[in-house]
């Protein structure tokens, strides 16, 4: 079986085979793009509630055994002294050079059971480990459901959505049958919905009271009815949310969903790995987009501390894959995580260029414009880049376009810098049309940028500092 080693070898360099990958616009796979419209649906998590549905886009991983435990914190950098039963951590992964691989959320069912759910580099990442190691585990690996179905059947292990948003806990209320648990944040309760005993997460994605309910796939049918059902009976208006719409909440609350996974470099174990990786992985079929171009893969890389997971990090474990690096880096140059808010009237002209002759400047899609796996945009304080944006779309409820990234330690909130929009010439991205690179003035804000989730969260990485 061909590799992602064999892939890299017929190109230049992983940048070359990355800014021209095949794979076309990142999709959100099965779900609807819109159930109303995407402006009324971004609205509703923040004046009404809205029922996410989450069965479909991510990988889950279960594992389990009596090594369970000591294999997860080898693997990750969390710290799992504190992590009992029915509770969730932000699971985040490193190279043995401190670059991260991805993230996914961990939840405890037993002792000996954890399930991990989130982007599929964190999933591969923690199969190759229990391959190559002699941890008593086993794995279960359920996959994303396929992109592009065209029409065929899809079926998931398990069903998994998420109710938010001001009006969410009458609704949690009414298909509880009475007052829901008091949950921690990041702790997980039983609640009723119907004749269903269920799993439910204290959660949140842009601010806004919410729980993540899963379940088995076969009861996805039942358990929908009977949330909207339950909604109807109480006048609430909870709108269902579709792809186009689901995927921005991010820009509101500040996570950086797909950084470049850092496993294109290294000797030992990351050579093991890039041979184990099969070409028709994430990894390999996945693409680069923006400004941003170096032949060296290893600039796109990010570490823990410039993401805000510095906190996470287990320094009293005895060892976990990257611990020597981290602690190298800790004290380090390392940039910081910042929104960038685009300037209105440089939109505008983008916009505009799309409706005259000659090359337009690089499109700007609503209500998101990511067009690669992961972005890099240059972001610049006159002649010298200063930070990069990684992911942005547009919010509703804020107006504007949004982007999130890093910058180094100097810049600081309210500073207006210069991000370069577009490539500076053409790849074989099949979704990227002819363009003209162009400008636009940001203004660094607040992370995360809503009000409501820098104020409402539980302390995380939205509201805890290195």
């Amino acid at each position: 079986m061909s590799s992602l080693s064999t892939l890299i070898a017929l190109h230049a360099n992983p940048v070359e085979m990355l800014r021209n990958s095949k794979i076309g616009m990142y999709v959100y796979p099965v779900v609807a793009p819109e159930f109303t419209n995407w402006r009324d649906e971004q609205g509703a998590w923040r004046d009404h509630a809205v029922l996410f549905d989450q069965s479909h886009h991510m990988d889950e991983l279960i594992v389990e055994g009596p090594d369970a435990e000591p294999f997860l914190a080898y693997v990750g950098i969390n710290g799992f002294g504190n992590f009992g039963l029915n509770r969730a951590k932000h699971f985040v992964p490193v190279t043995p050079a401190g670059h991260v691989i991805g993230d996914m959320i961990i939840f405890r069912e037993r002792e000996d059971k954890f399930i991990l759910v989130g982007r599929a580099p964190t999933a591969n990442w923690v199969r190759f480990q229990a391959a190559r190691g002699e941890w008593q585990v086993r794995l279960f690996h359920d996959p994303r459901s396929n992109s592009r179905p065209d029409g065929e059947r899809i079926m998931r292990t398990h069903y998994r959505f998420q109710i938010q948003g001001p009006d969410a806990p009458a609704i949690f209320e009414k298909i509880n049958g009475g007052p829901v648990p008091d949950i921690p944040f990041f702790h997980v309760n039983e609640i009723n919905i119907g004749s269903k005993k269920v799993q439910a997460l204290r959660h949140g994605m842009a601010g806004a009271p919410g729980l993540e309910i899963w379940g088995p796939y076969a009861d996805k049918h039942y358990i929908q009815s009977t949330i909207q059902q339950a909604a109807r009976d109480i006048g609430v208006n909870l709108v269902q949310v579709g792809s186009r719409a689901y995927s921005t909440n991010t820009l509101e609350s500040g996570w950086i969903p797909s950084p470049l996974p850092g496993i294109y470099t290294g000797d030992g174990m990351m050579q093991e790995y890039r041979d184990w990786l099969g070409a028709d992985s994430y990894e390999a079929a996945g693409s680069i987009g923006g400004s941003y171009v170096s032949d060296d893969i290893s600039d796109y890389y990010v570490n823990p501390f410039e993401l805000g997971y510095g906190f996470y990090i287990g320094w009293k474990k005895d060892d976990f894959i990257g611990k020597a690096a981290l602690t190298k880096m800790k004290d380090g140059p390392n940039r910081k995580k910042v929104t960038f808010e685009w300037n209105k009237e440089d939109v505008l002209k983008i916009i505009a260029s799309g409706l005259e002759q000659g090359t337009p400047y690089k499109w700007i899609d609503f209500p998101q414009p990511n067009y690669a796996s992961s972005s890099a945009d240059m972001v610049m304080q006159g002649d010298k880049m200063i930070g990069m944006s990684m992911f942005n779309g547009y919010s509703w409820n804020e107006r504007c376009f949004l982007s999130l990234g890093v910058v180094d330690q100097s810049v600081e909130v309210g500073d207006v810098l210069t991000m370069k929009w577009g490539e500076p010439e053409q790849t074989g991205k099949t979704s990227a049309e002819a363009h003209k690179q162009t400008e636009i003035r940001v203004r660094v804000s607040d992370t995360p940028y809503a009000k409501d989730a820098r104020e409402n969260y539980a302390d995380s990485w939205r509201t805890v500092g290195d």
